[in-house]
């Protein structure tokens, strides 16, 4: 929940102050700096909590640890793709490959009820699917929206 916050406020702000600054691009460009920041926000939880994280990870996966800190550096790659302009429609096709790629993990953290900030407590289960489905399919169109069409 909090990275759709973290997507939404920035976006919003962007566009409110944009037009009050000489940096103002509009509605494409606050799109992608917002999935930009999202994506920031979302890496630093990478390395913050890998551990937890890498529960995440299926069983039948070994380096766990290191897959999260991969998929951490490659949302910082990402967000930096999106800020610039020649990089984004790649960018934007490697994320969308990205975000489908790790809803198995979401899945599988959900049926096994891992809670990714604290390992030693039980995480939210399977209803959360009802939101992370919806939610990532969100991201994907807001990516194939901002940065891909």
């Amino acid at each position: 929940m909090k990275p759709l916050f973290v997507l939404l406020i920035v976006y919003i702000a962007l566009l409110a102050f944009g037009g009050h600054t000489t940096f103002d691009k509009g509605n494409i460009f606050a799109g992608n700096i917002a999935m930009g920041v999202m994506l920031l926000f979302t890496a630093i939880g990478h390395f913050k909590f890998k551990t937890s994280m890498a529960a995440m990870v299926p069983l039948f996966i070994p380096k766990k640890v290191e897959i999260v800190l991969l998929t951490g550096v490659l949302e910082i790659l990402f967000a930096i793709g999106l800020a610039i302009e020649s990089t984004r429609y790649f960018t934007g096709i490697a994320l969308i490959i990205f975000y489908i790629a790790i809803l198995p993990a979401n899945i599988y953290a959900a049926k096994h009820r891992i809670n990714y900030e604290d390992l030693y407590k039980p995480g939210p289960g399977p209803k959360y699917l009802w939101f992370r489905i919806p939610f990532q399919l969100f991201l994907i169109a807001w990516v194939w929206y901002f940065s891909v069409r």
